[in-house]
This record gives structure tokens, C-alpha cells and sequence, in this order.
């Protein structure tokens, strides 16, 4: 979670809902879909805006200073009618119609295939760079053993790797709590905040990335309960010396694990293919200053967001191999909008992605034509003959989403009093680093301690675990609870999955689960860049397994009952109880394991895994984001909230403009702390007898965009202007648009007017001010609205809806509850 010590660390100033509304009115023409109309300033047709300076449309104030991209232009419309009634149909028009739509569409595509492949390498050089510092880090603990075993220096050894495990941390901690704050956690929250509409600073720039793909790695080798424990970094693994036969593990074990180190971090690539993906549809780098000149079409908020949800996807694809699990998790957790043409694009991210890193992981591994790695994780193939469940298993797996329900709503509880301490009172960057190296050094203690104190000694002959550690065991045996500890927990959740009947001690299972759990809790949090997916997969494979086995002991080691079938409930259970995810996770799981056989039940346990745990409390994500008081719009509103009105949710005095304005009052209102909308209504100029009637909606970054180029009458009228605006001057100035402070206005021309009439939109989206609460927010989330203007029976302006307006309401225990959301 993103500097989780900070109340508002990534729900600044931009949370605000007005934010973010497309920076031009859509038109739409003929033929094109809703979402894919063609923007326009003042929402008229391109007629319009060539229209003669005759017409009585431009001749206010006698100036035009729009000037459309040829594109849009009409070359065929008449311009003594600046709003023809139907659009002329000639076969040329309708022609260049057709090939701009193809090439705007052809671009889309382009850009999904780019975005997956950069997320697929991405993914791929985490996963390398990680394999050789995790070799580098078992060399050096190696050949510190080699050393000093035989001086009796093992505790030397063991501090050793403390140590190392507590620089990495440092490292990573140190360039996420003071470079790029946002780059911590697994970054799921702020990206499904940022597609719901609301834009968190830095969530999607390149230094976040860097910074994000480096933790990631930083975090993953100093052995936090986060992504994975590393296993290379037990100083027992080349015990060779002559304190006996048991103590060290075989040459050909060492081989693997110096060569067979697996990175998983399902949260931190779901970020970075997003941030791939905001960078790349707008062809231009803000943080490097480099405007590639192509893709301008797409710098808008709600194409931007369309990437969006395409790179979520891709990051989901290449972290699971589960395309249309990615697909579906943008859908259910991402995805504000979604439309039919937006599903096959992600789609097709997705497959790229997975295609990218199966293929540049291959040739890597010396293995060109073999393409049988799909994702960063696979749990490997079920055997439906051997493991088939039966009907009267239904209730048993019903009962296990009870218990990862319940489970997973003691870990959001434990979490959250955690979230609230660090809130309170670990605010600084240097305690946040300080309170990740305590993490990861209590993480290696508890960790060496069990394992020592651990004598579950296994058989390694028939057994399927990819790192046996032989320890103080006999010859031919492994410690099953240092494999537990110091396998990558991807790989200890393949053997949970897979090894046969007999493999684990429930003692060993119950105590790795037990503490487990809580250093996982502890770890989730930390300005550390690692997601939750894996560990709990972890747990809930643990304490899955311990109970087949304890059903196995109950019904005679009945066939049916295989502690593996129960591990991968218990897996779906546990994860679906912290994160409470239904469909998707039903996708990817049936997607990681290579079987839709159990696709039924583990829809069941995690239907009723959700079911138990929002009883309790909300999910992980959501608990997050309320906790940085983020102004976020669930699908529905309140149901008890049908007795609200319009009136009492909305925004009032609303600071307003009149058609012709003062550029000083202009000035005055964007400087002024008291009016912090982005968007503020046009009304009629009022000469005293007639009240100002609402006529349109212009948006804070047009004015300021309109100060900047001073598009003023006068100026006009004299000839001063240099050229007419144009829609490229709103493009480039998207996202980073200048503060109003950054611009310079005489005063004389604080005297000068604006005439706001060409760049407002002349039909905003309006309510009565008796229109009940549930209306007013399915119009926000069906339209994607920012603003919604609260009118009387006269039409005149009485009230602004904001997103901030709605989210603070929601159902809690007691009923519908007000929220305290963040400042702005």
C-alpha cells in the first residue's frame, strides 16, 4: 500500500472528483460508437466551428479563435448554417469519415500489442535480475559457511544472512519512502481508483515505474513475507563440513536452487502494466520531456483510462498466465466503463503480454521452440483421475470458504489497527525504513528458529519439492519445515498442491501456518513495493492441506480424500477472504492450475468466502482505499439512501461565470482556495430583471489553457491574437496543465473579457435539486461524470454534485453513515 503512514500520501490535491473530465465535449457522428465520438469544444459540429464570422454564433464579441485539427474539418457544409439539421451525405465525406475512424481504431491496436509486450518484458526482467542476485546472495552465504563451519562460526553465518536480507530491504525501503512514495504496496488500490476516476498523483509516471520495478526486485531478495522467502539464502544449504552426513544437501540440489529462482508479484506487475500503458498511449514522457508527436488523439482521461485497464490486464496475464483471468480483473475490480470494443483490445494485451514473456523466457532458458511457460507462476497440472471430487464434498468445500472467510477477516482487522498505528504514529520516511528492516530481520529470527527447532524429517525419495534441504535430517531425508520456509512460496504452494499423502506433519503445517500468517499481516503495509497474492495463496494452501489431512485421519485415508485437492480450496479460500474477489480469481485459478474441473467449487468457496468476510469487515483493497479517505464510487449506492435528495447531497454557493467575464474575476476564482472545483457553470449575463439562467460548463484546465494563449476580445478585436486556438493546444497541455500561479496577467489585462461561450460545453448533464440520491449516482457511474449541475424549476444554477459528494455516503452497521474523505 503507498505510504500507508500518511493520511492522505496518495489522495492529494487531484482526488478531487471534478478532476479528470474529458477535456473536450463529444460529439458524435454517424456510425461511431458513444465512446468513441469525436471531441469538440463548444459541442457543436464541425460546421459550427467554420461557420462565417457573420453568423450570429461567432458574432459575440467578434472573434473565432477555435481552429479545428484537418481531421475534423467539414469541407462540405454549408457556412451559412452553422448547425445544419442532418449532416450531407456524399460519398466523399462519408470516405474520409470511414478512414479517420480506421486509423483512430488501427492506433488503438497498435498500442494494446505495445503495451503487452512491454509488460511482458518487464515481467521477464524482474524475473532474471532477480535470479542472479539471489545467486550472487547464495555465493557469498556459501562460501562464508565453507569458512567458518568447521570453527563452530554458524551463528556467524546466521547473522550473515540476516544482514543481507536486511540491507536488501533497507535499499528497497530507502528509494520508495523518499523517492517515489506511491510506488509501495502492491499497488492494486491506486490503480482501481485511478480507472474508477479518481487521479492519484504520480500513480502512472515513469519514475513511479522505475521505482516500482526496483522495490519489487529489492524486496523480493531481502526475504519479506511478501512475494517470496529466498530460499538461496539459508546458510544450511552447503553445510559440508564433517559435523555429519545430514547437515549439507546434495551437489544437484545446490544446482537448482543457484539456477531455478522464481520472482512472482502479482500487485506490483498489475501496476507497472499500467503505468506501460499510460505512458505509451499518450506517446509522449512528461518526466522526460520527450513528446514523440504521435498517438495525440488519445490524450484524454477516458482513453487514458481504457489503456489503463489494458495494461491491469496484461500485468495480471504475465504474472498468472491467465489472460482472460486479467481480462475479468479489470472487468470486476478496474474497469469503470467497459464496452464490447474495449474487451477484445484488453484481450488482446493480454495474450501479447503472456506470448512476450513465455517466448523471451524460453530463449533465456535455452529452450526456443518451447513455449510451455505462460506465466511468471503455474501451479502445476491436476489429475483429474486421481483427484476428482465427488457430491457429497460440496458442503466440506462450502464449509472451508466459511473458514477463509473468516480467516481472511481476522487478517483485514489485524491489518487495518496495524494501518491506523502506522498512520498515526510511523508518519516519517526514516521510521517507515526503519520499521521495514525490523520486518525483515524478526522474518529471518522466527524463520531459523522454527526450522532448528524442527525435527520433521520427510523421505526425499517420490517427493515432488524443488529445494530439499536435508539439514540435521539422515541421509536420503529433508526438513519439511525448511522447505516450507525457504522454497520461493510459489514453489511451496506447488508442493502443498502436488506432494503425495504423508509428505507433511500437521504439527509443521499448523506452525508455518500459524506464524506465517501473521508475518505476512505484519509485512502487508510496509514502504516496500510487494503484493498480498502469493503469501496468502500460501496460508491458505497450509492450512488447506491440514485439513485433508485431518479429513484423511478421520475417514481411514479414504481415496477421495487427497490433502492436495483440499490445499487448493483452502488456497482459494484464504485469498478470496483478504481480497474478496469472485469472478476473476475463479478465471485466473482455473487458468494457473490447468483445469476446469474444479472451477465449480472453487467458485462456491470463494463466493462464500466473500460472503462470510463481508459480514465482518471489507475487503483489503477497499479497506485501504477508505483508509486514505479516496472519494471512490462503488457500482451501486446505498440501498437505504432512496430518502436522500439532490438538495441535501450537493455542493453549495457554487461559484459561477457568466458568458462574458472579467479575466481578473476568471483569475480571482482559480486562485482562491475556497473554490477547488474543476469545473464551474456558465450562466447568462443577468442584466438585474431576468435571474442567470445555467448555459453551459467550462472546466479549470480550459481556462487556464485560455489564460495561457490569452484568448481575450480585446485582444482579438485588435489583432493581436498570433493564430486561432486550436484542439492540439488543450492536447499538449494534458495531464500536467500549469498552475494558475505560474501565469502572468497584467492589470491591465485583468480588465480585458473572455468570452467563454465557444470553449463551454452549451449542454451539461443537469438534475433537479429533488432527484434522489441513487439517481443522481447512477448517472455518475453509467456517464463517467465528474460535474452534475443541480438546477431549479427555472433552470438556474443552485447546487454542484461532485464525486466527493456521493462517496461519502455508505451503509455501515448503524445505517447510512457520512464519511470524513480527504481535503482537498
Amino acid at each position: 500500500m503507498a505510504n500507508v503512514s500518511k493520511k492522505v500520501s496518495w489522495s492529494g490535491r487531484d482526488v478531487d472528483d471534478d478532476e479528470a473530465a474529458p477535456l473536450l465535449r463529444r460529439t458524435a457522428r454517424p456510425g461511431t460508437p458513444a465512446g468513441e465520438a469525436t471531441p469538440l469544444l463548444n459541442g457543436a459540429g464541425p460546421a459550427a466551428v467554420r461557420a462565417s464570422p457573420h453568423s450570429a454564433f461567432f458574432r459575440i464579441g467578434q472573434m473565432s479563435n477555435v481552429e479545428l485539427d484537418d481531421e475534423l474539418l467539414d469541407p462540405d457544409t454549408d457556412p451559412l448554417h452553422p448547425f445544419p439539421k442532418e449532416i450531407p451525405h456524399n460519398e466523399k465525406l462519408l470516405s474520409l469519415k470511414y478512414e479517420a475512424f480506421r486509423t483512430v481504431e488501427i492506433k488503438r491496436w497498435v498500442i494494446c500489442a505495445m503495451i503487452g509486450i512491454l509488460t511482458g518484458l518487464v515481467a521477464c526482467f524482474i524475473d532474471i535480475v532477480v535470479e542472479k542476485l539471489a545467486g550472487l546472495k547464495y555465493r557469498v552465504v556459501k562460501d562464508n559457511i565453507d569458512k567458518f563451519t568447521a570453527r563452530g562460526g554458524l551463528s556467524f553465518s546466521l547473522l550473515l544472512w540476516a544482514s543481507l536480507n536486511v540491507a536488501f530491504v533497507l535499499l528497497g525501503s530507502v528509494i520508495v519512502a523518499f523517492i517515489e512514495p506511491v510506488a509501495a504496496g502492491s499497488g492494486i488500490p491506486q490503480i482501481k481508483c485511478f480507472l474508477n476516476g479518481v487521479k492519484i498523483p504520480h500513480v502512472v509516471r515513469l519514475k513511479t515505474l522505475v521505482i516500482k520495478v526496483s522495490g519489487v526486485i529489492l524486496s523480493v531478495v531481502g526475504g519479506l513475507a511478501v512475494g517470496k522467502v529466498m530460499e538461496c539464502s539459508c546458510p544450511c544449504l552447503s553445510h559440508s563440513a564433517p559435523a555429519g552426513p545430514g547437515a549439507g544437501v546434495s551437489p544437484r540440489s545446490r544446482a537448482h536452487l543457484n539456477a531455478a529462482v522464481c520472482a512472482f508479484q502479482e500487485g506490483p506487475m498489475i501496476h507497472s502494466g499500467s503505468v506501460i500503458a499510460a505512458g505509451v498511449s499518450q506517446g509522449r514522457s512528461t518526466s522526460l520531456k520527450r513528446d514523440f508527436k504521435i498517438f495525440e488523439y488519445f490524450r484524454r482521461d477516458t482513453e487514458k483510462r481504457d489503456f489503463v485497464s489494458a495494461g491491469a490486464a496484461a500485468g495480471v496475464s504475465a504474472a498468472f498466465g491467465a489472460p482472460v483471468g486479467g481480462v475479468l480483473f479489470s472487468l470486476e475490480e478496474g474497469a469503470s466503463f467497459w464496452n464490447q470494443f474495449l474487451t477484445w483490445r484488453i484481450f488482446f494485451a493480454s495474450m501479447i503480454s503472456t506470448f512476450t514473456l513465455n517466448f523471451v523466457l524460453s530463449i533465456y532458458h535455452g529452450n526456443v521452440w518451447d513455449l510451455s511457460s505462460p506465466g511468471l507462476i503455474n501451479f502445476g497440472r491436476f489429475d483429474t483421475e486421481t483427484m476428482v471430487y465427488t457430491i457429497h464434498e460440496i458442503p466440506i468445500f462450502i464449509a472451508m470458504g466459511v473458514v477463509g472467510g473468516i480467516l481472511g477477516a481476522v487478517f483485514n482487522a489485524l491489518n487495518y489497527w496495524l494501518t491506523m498505528f502506522r498512520i498515526r504514529y510511523i508518519h516519517r520516511p526514516c521510521l517507515q525504513v526503519i520499521e521495514a528492516m525490523l520486518v525483515a530481520a524478526v522474518t529471518a529470527t522466527v524463520a531459523f528458529v522454527l526450522i532448528y527447532s524442527s525435527r520433521d524429517c520427510q523421505p526425499l525419495q517420490g517427493s515432488s519439492v524443488s529445494y530439499p534441504l536435508q539439514l540435521f535430517c539422515a541421509d536420503g531425508e529433508y526438513n519439511s519445515m525448511a522447505a516450507a520456509f525457504f522454497n520461493t512460496p510459489e514453489k511451496s504452494v506447488v508442493s502443498l498442491f502436488h506432494d503425495p499423502p504423508g509428505s507433511y506433519n500437521p504439527m509443521t503445517l499448523g506452525l508455518f501456518t500459524l506464524v506465517y500468517f501473521f508475518l505476512a499481516c505484519w509485512t502487508y503495509g510496509l514502504t516496500v513495493s510487494a503484493g498480498v497474492f502469493i503469501p496468502s495463496l500460501l496460508i491458505g494452501a497450509a492450512w488447506g492441506r491440514l485439513f485433508g489431512i485431518s479429513l484423511s485421519y478421520l475417514t481411514g485415508a479414504a481415496v477421495w480424500a487427497d490433502p492436495g485437492k483440499y490445499a487448493l480450496m483452502g488456497a482459494a479460500a484464504q485469498l478470496g477472504g483478504i481480497v474478496r474477489m469472485t469472478l476473476s480469481l475463479t478465471v485466473i485459478m482455473m487458468e494457473a492450475t490447468s483445469n476446469v474441473t474444479y472451477g465449480f467449487p472453487i467458485m462456491l468457496v470463494l463466493m462464500t468466502a466473500k460472503i462470510v468476510g463481508d459480514v465482518f469487515i471489507e475487503g483489503l483493497y477497499d479497506m485501504h482505499i477508505q483508509l486514505q479517505s479516496v472519494p471512490f464510487l462503488h457500482w451501486e449506492a446505498p440501498v437505504t439512501s432512496h430518502s436522500l435528495t439532490a438538495r441535501e447531497v450537493m455542493s453549495t454557493p457554487v461559484t459561477c461565470l457568466r458568458r462574458r467575464e472579467k479575466v481578473g474575476i476568471i483569475v480571482d476564482v482559480l486562485s482562491s482556495t475556497a473554490s477547488n472545483h474543476n469545473g464551474f457553470p456558465v450562466v447568462e449575463d443577468a442584466d438585474g430583471t431576468q435571474p442567470a439562467r445555467l448555459q453551459g460548463l467550462i472546466l479549470r484546465s480550459q481556462l487556464i489553457v485560455l489564460l495561457k494563449h490569452k484568448v481575450f476580445i480585446e485582444r482579438s478585436c485588435m489583432g493581436l491574437l498570433r493564430r486561432r486556438l486550436r484542439l492540439k493546444d488543450f492536447r499538449d497541455a494534458y495531464p500536467r496543465f500549469p498552475p494558475i500561479q505560474s501565469i502572468h496577467v497584467s492589470q491591465d489585462e485583468r480588465e480585458c473579457t473572455m468570452d467563454l461561450s465557444e470553449f463551454m460545453n452549451p449542454s451539461p448533464y443537469t438534475v433537479p435539486q429533488e432527484a434522489s440520491l441513487p439517481r443522481v449516482f447512477k448517472l455518475f457511474r453509467a456517464l463517467g461524470l465528474r460535474h452534475l449541475v443541480v438546477v431549479d424549476n427555472c433552470n438556474q444554477v443552485v447546487g454542484l454534485v461532485t464525486r466527493k459528494d456521493l462517496a461519502r455516503y455508505r451503509l455501515g452497521k448503524g445505517g447510512l453513515e457520512e464519511l470524513s474523505l480527504a481535503q482537498t
